[in-house]
């Protein structure tokens, strides 16, 4: 996917300012634009209002750019940022944050759930037979923690790697291979798996 140029108002707010914002800010609007886009439009479904909603979250993190520097994890503080920005429009249209109402997060999470059902198999082969039609996975991925979810949609349904999921999420990559182990394991309870003590999870 790729996002559309900021809107007039989102383009002018942002460039108005460039010759004092520092150069740290682009490097980290250019490291971070597209990835916060893709997840957005996975979960809201509609391209305009993902890229009018991600242009405005950097015109706020352009805004308080300098107290965004003080903080111990900018990174993290931006993804909450964003994902408490898409929580909000989200319930402003009536709907959860793993809501399968709209084509595009319906396509991703059964996107997702193709190469995680590929590893169930090889892993749980006597047992996954109900898992052919991946209806069970996918109702069971709704369900997962928040931080489990959005590990799944990125590397998963948004096919980023371990070290790209990372640094979107501001958080370590054994983090995020912890997380993603967790949530398998949860995925495999849920669907009534015999879970062993460790899950097979290739990089």
């Amino acid at each position: 996917m790729t996002g559309q140029p900021p809107d007039e108002h989102g383009e002018r707010a942002l460039r108005e300012p460039s010759d004092v914002m520092p150069q740290a800010f682009w490097a980290f609007h250019d490291l971070y634009h597209q990835a916060y886009f893709e997840y957005a439009y996975v979960q809201l479904g509609h391209q305009v209002t993902a890229d009018k909603l991600v242009d405005q979250t950097f015109v706020f993190l352009a805004v308080i750019w300098q107290q965004v520097t003080t903080r111990e994890n900018p990174e993290a503080f931006a993804w909450r940022l964003l994902k408490e920005r898409v929580a909000g429009e989200l319930e402003a249209q009536g709907r959860d944050a793993a809501a399968s109402e709209t084509l595009a997060f319906e396509r991703a999470i059964r996107a997702a759930c193709n190469p995680i059902l590929d590893g169930f198999r090889d892993e749980f082969r006597a047992q996954v037979t109900e898992l052919e039609d991946g209806l069970g996975l996918y109702a069971a991925m709704a369900r997962l923690p928040e931080r489990q979810f959005d590990v799944m949609v990125l590397q998963f349904a948004l096919g980023f790697t371990t070290k790209r999921t990372a640094l979107v999420m501001g958080v370590c990559e054994a983090t995020v291979r912890s997380t993603r182990r967790a949530a398998k394991r949860r995925l495999a309870a849920d669907l009534g798996l015999q879970v062993g003590e460790d899950i097979h999870d290739e990089e």
